[in-house]
């Protein structure tokens, strides 16, 4: 090879009989290194002599990962031969010219040699691996069969396991076992062909192995080197051991990666896959592909994969966010507090109001009965239990407010409060007054029942004549008290509460606690919704104990009835609103689907002025079910739609019968294919579906989403329902904003237009104005892949008509294991190449390809923060509990050490 100037000229290969082929410069090392061009002489034996050798120049490209010739001429300063050019890129040409023919025999014979060379730079020796390149360093972390790095320290915990499991089978791990063993115990059919290619590999016809055999196993497949784990998944591919991987053990790769990943879909599909496979790597029809061939496709793959990431965010994802030392413990408090009251003034503001009120009627109570007379019989007893009454009639009024939600949307759509008021933690703020109660409810019933009655028993003559126009003569019983009417309400109240408040906590009302059958029954859902309606006894108990005060006689102190009068008529006609409303406004069921999932999808007619925002909710009501609960779910159809939809998930007693009840109405699809089961409403009636009420709209966190011009939504699971109905109305801004444009170009804008013209509706000028989002993040994270079934038709739709790229979908399933993962490793190859070939994601069955396993939560937040500086982006969350805390935590951690400012809302029910 010439290499500036200079040549040596050596031999590298032997060939047949005498002959041997020369050439000048080294080709060897990694040629991956730097792109460029190489030439490469090779004598032409026959044609020279002592004195004049004459050579042909091969000139390679080389390019990252590849090496392909590029021309070959005579080295001897003549001009390059086009024959000998195109004979160079494969072409099988014959020339007059005995340097042609020669040429062309030497080149057949060092073609080998090329190859070899060529493939150097993809696969070097052990010990020598360097791939710097983004595709080929990303392709090295995958094809992992262990999740630790250190495979010597894995050992101790395998080896462990395996004198556990081995005690009673005479030292000997058993195939079955096999997965247990070495921590792939989720991926138990994975694991035993694993340990059937391991076995294979060195002869072995055992379905048992010693701890000896099993170190030798482990220190292959915790080997990091690439080619090492490589060689692993082409042996477990290669059953048959003959070096080729035929398109039937294709197929049952993917059949077993599918199995381990819960992807019934491709398991369904695995003999389709694994058609394309080899017409991808076996373009011409050998019938076979090598390992070379699967190497490749999983460059090609990380390639594809790392393509689109920006080497400055590559550059901000490495980075992590350190917390800031100081070792000084005043300046550490002052700086979490100004963080804290930055981040919830609007709750503190709030919360230290109602605890100054609180407090403030307590010591108002308690300083006036210190000065009167029951306080020389009592003592303190009385005022603290009379102090505490009073704040139990104020806070059993205000924990009506937080749960009128008509009242609530309207101050949160018509006014500018929600600058001051958190109306988003109207059930937090509910829970709080709970507890409040709770306290109150505590102070009052001890201080009675455990000091004031035992005094008044006690007391003597001459102070029992100050209490005797308040009790009349001295009882003897300490039941006297008990069952008075202030006593038999009081303790009535107490039970009736202490039954609504247990089922209320979330360890009963979403059945947490490990219970007897016939005790669980007694908990759930529908158990916390009637118990809460004890409420009405409540209250009516609350006013007859409050008319019947010990020590108080004249009606205008008696206060309790003033207290409640304000919040009960306002919540009394709330529930009368909402119940005219529901059956005035009736709906028409048009469409029911039945997801896998468990997850039932209702489309209803939009009843006349019925006017809602993405993100709201509204309640539903079926008396197939029970005639009384009425139940909150998001609205997963956009504004703009002529219908309303939700998508209940069944999670609960009440959902179950409702899925059981449309079931029965629902038929599976001619085809069979997907298993969904449907109801199409013919001319909008179908007298055997069941009838639904509906009452809303509600107003919602999410509906919020307008005010920031930047949005990241995240949806778990079911938690996707108000996502979707934001991305959709997204979605149809961006159309209305698309059609206004054209309208302006084509100078169609104008009332004199043409009928034939396509005119935008009135209202999208309107919604113009208003929409603010320039810039929305979703990510929806799923455990099933039949998840993705729910809203495929929204996915496709975003992907064809978001031109503009508004809208960044991300599609995570959790049961597939991470990028990386062997067991993972020919799903993602065929995710590649399905996505690539037909547009479509093999997991969502969308245009939106997925990810695997969940997603970097602090890495979203870092990109969205590099993308974005200096700008304020809305959270909007909706799932689990679980990841409330991490991802609220998150966004105020990148605020406080970010340009880009987090704010986070939770959907609340």
């Amino acid at each position: 090879m010439q290499d500036m100037g200079r040549e040596d000229h050596h031999s590298d290969s032997e060939m047949s009989g005498s002959e041997r082929l020369a050439y000048s410069g080294p080709l060897s090392g990694p040629l991956n290194k730097r792109p460029g061009r190489k030439s490469a002489r090779f004598s032409i034996a026959g044609t020279t002599t002592s004195k004049d050798e004459q050579y042909v120049e091969i000139t390679l490209d080389v390019r990252n990962d590849s090496v392909a010739v590029h021309s070959v001429k005579a080295a001897n300063g003549v001009e390059e031969d086009p024959e000998m050019a195109l004979l160079a890129k494969g072409l099988e040409k014959r020339s007059a010219s005995n340097l042609v023919r020669t040429a062309s025999a030497r080149i057949r014979q060092v073609s080998h040699e090329i190859k070899r060379l060529a493939s150097f730079s993809k696969r070097p020796p052990p010990g020598r691996l360097d791939r710097s390149k983004s595709a080929a360093a990303h392709a090295l972390k995958g094809l992992k069969f262990i999740s630790k790095t250190d495979g010597g320290a894995g050992w101790a915990a395998v080896e462990k396991r395996f004198d556990e499991i081995t005690a009673s089978t005479d030292g000997l791990l058993p195939r079955a076992r096999f997965c247990e063993c070495i921590g792939m115990k989720e991926s138990k059919d994975f694991a035993g062909e694993l340990f059937n290619a391991l076995a294979r590999k060195r002869n072995m016809h055992c379905d048992s192995i010693s701890k000896a055999e099993l170190r030798e196993f482990w220190d292959q497949i915790s080997n990091q080197s690439f080619d090492s784990r490589l060689q692993t998944f082409f042996d477990m591919v290669d059953k048959d051991a003959d070096g080729r991987i035929t398109e039937e053990e294709v197929r049952e790769i993917i059949t077993l990666s599918a199995s381990a990943n819960k992807l019934s879909n491709i398991q369904m599909q695995a003999e389709e896959y694994a058609a394309l496979i080899m017409e991808e790597l076996d373009p011409e029809n050998h019938g076979y592909i090598l390992i070379e061939n699967l190497e490749m496709l999983l460059l090609q793959g990380s390639n594809h994969s790392v393509r689109g990431e920006s080497r400055n965010l590559s550059h901000m994802l490495s980075q992590k966010l350190k917390p800031t030392l100081d070792s000084n413990p005043l300046n550490r408090w002052c700086r979490s507090t100004k963080y804290f009251l930055l981040d919830n003034w609007q709750r503190v503001w709030v919360m230290a109001l109602w605890i100054v009120v609180m407090a403030s009627l307590f010591a108002y109570k308690y300083i006036q009965y210190r000065r009167r007379e029951a306080y020389e019989v009592m003592g303190h007893c009385v005022c603290a239990a009379k102090g505490a009454a009073e704040t139990l009639k104020l806070n059993m009024a205000l924990i009506l407010l937080p749960v009128c939600r008509n009242t609530l949307t309207w101050l949160r759509n018509k006014t500018k409060l929600g600058i001051v008021v958190p109306f988003d933690d109207n059930l937090n703020f509910h829970k709080v007054i709970a507890v409040g109660i709770a306290v109150g409810v505590g102070i009052h019933g001890i201080s009675h029942l455990a000091c004031d009655f035992p005094r008044l028993l006690q007391a003597s003559e001459e102070k029992w004549e100050l209490m005797q126009q308040f009790f009349g003569d001295q009882p003897s019983s300490y039941w006297h008290f008990v069952k008075s009417k202030e006593g038999v309400t009081g303790i009535a109240m107490v039970v009736l509460m202490a039954i609504a408040f247990t089922l209320a906590t979330p360890w009963f009302r979403r059945n947490k606690l490990n219970l007897p059958t016939w005790l669980k029954k007694l908990t759930g859902f529908n158990a916390f919704w009637y118990s809460h309606h004890l409420f009405v006894i409540v209250y009516t108990l609350l006013v007859v104990h409050g008319y019947y005060l010990y020590l108080t006689h004249k009606w205008y102190k008696k206060t309790t009835w003033m207290y409640l009068a304000v919040p009960v008529i306002l919540y009394g006609s709330e529930r009368l609103i909402r119940a005219l409303r529901s059956s005035i406004k009736a709906v028409t069921i048009q469409k029911v689907a039945i997801y896998p999932g468990n997850v039932l999808a209702l489309h209803m007619s939009k009843p006349q002025g019925f006017r809602y925002k993405s993100g709201q909710y509204m309640f539903v009501n079926c008396a197939a079910v029970s005639p009384f609960e009425w139940h909150p779910f998001s609205i997963t159809s956009a504004p703009g739609d002529d219908y309303l939809s939700v998508h209940i998930r069944t999670l609960g007693d009440w959902t179950r019968q409702l899925r059981t009840v449309f079931s029965e109405v629902c038929q599976p699809p001619p085809d069979g294919k997907s298993g969904l089961l449907r109801a199409d409403c013919i001319q909008g009636h179908n007298p055997n579906l069941p009838r639904v009420l509906i009452d809303g709209p509600y107003g919602a966190p999410a509906q919020d989403y307008k005010k920031y011009e930047v949005v990241l939504l995240v949806g778990l699971g079911i938690g996707a329902t108000p996502m979707i109905s934001i991305v959709k109305d997204i979605v149809s801004n961006i159309r209305a904003i698309e059609e206004e444009e054209n309208a302006v170009e084509n100078g169609t804008g104008g009332l004199g237009n043409s009928p034939s013209t396509k005119i935008p509706s009135p209202n999208t000028q309107k919604r113009k104005e208003n929409f603010k989002t320039r810039r929305a993040y979703f990510y929806w994270v799923t455990r099933e892949q039949g998840s993705f079934d729910w809203f495929k038709g929204v996915m496709n739709e975003v992907a064809e008509q978001d031109h503009n790229h508004v809208i960044e979908l991300h599609n995570y399933c959790t049961s597939v294991y991470e990028e990386g993962d062997a067991r993972s490793a020919l799903i993602a190859m065929l995710q590649s190449i399905n996505h690539a070939k037909n547009g479509v994601d093999i997991v969502s069955g969308t245009r939106v390809k997925s990810h695997f396993a969940k997603p970097n939560w602090r890495n979203v937040y870092k990109r969205t923060a590099l993308n974005h500086p200096d700008s304020r982006v809305g959270v909007f969350y909706c799932g689990a509990p679980a990841l409330t805390k991490e991802l609220r935590q998150l966004a105020l951690d990148f605020s406080h050490k970010t340009s880009t400012k987090f704010d986070f809302h939770k959907e609340n029910f």
